[in-house]
């Protein structure tokens, strides 16, 4: 029984076009990287804040509980904002990882893959707006509930 080798030679310039066409992508993964190190960056500070304002709803009472509770409200909405972003932009990182795998599989795969590599990639970028979006709406959330000086107290 012979083995039909044809399959693993692969010229080399075949593979240098891959790498080159997978590298575009491995620099939008990358920024994909630093947005995901943002997003969960303020879901922590979200987490500490939201966990300090729950050790002083026992001690608190009347108007300043209402207060901590209505803020926890805005926390959780901001950390299910910023959870929603965490999310599409892991699953647009994955499309994007895909989208390299598919390209560099183009110099070995005899069947074209074209279709499938514009799908995902497309996908990926509406997943992407979605991610920025969420980091968008948090952020909105985030400025309107500041408050200063003496207009910080509402009575």
């Amino acid at each position: 029984m012979q083995l039909d080798m044809s399959f693993v030679q692969v010229p080399a310039t075949d593979v240098v076009h891959a790498i080159q066409l997978s590298l575009a992508p491995v620099f939008l993964l990358n920024g994909v990287g630093v947005l995901m190190g943002v997003l969960t960056n303020r879901l922590a500070r979200i987490i500490d804040r939201a966990r300090t304002m729950e050790q002083r709803l026992p001690f608190a009472s009347g108007d300043e509980e209402r207060e901590l509770h209505e803020q926890l409200r805005l926390i959780s909405r901001r950390a299910r904002a910023v959870n929603r972003g965490i999310t599409l932009g892991t699953v647009t990182a994955l499309l994007v990882a895909s989208v390299v795998a598919m390209l560099f599989a183009t110099a070995f795969v005899p069947f074209p893959l074209g279709v499938g590599i514009a799908a995902v990639f497309i996908v990926s970028m509406i997943s992407l707006i979605g991610a920025l979006w969420c980091f968008l709406v948090e952020i909105r959330m985030a400025t309107l509930s500041l408050r200063f000086g003496p207009a910080r107290r509402k009575k």
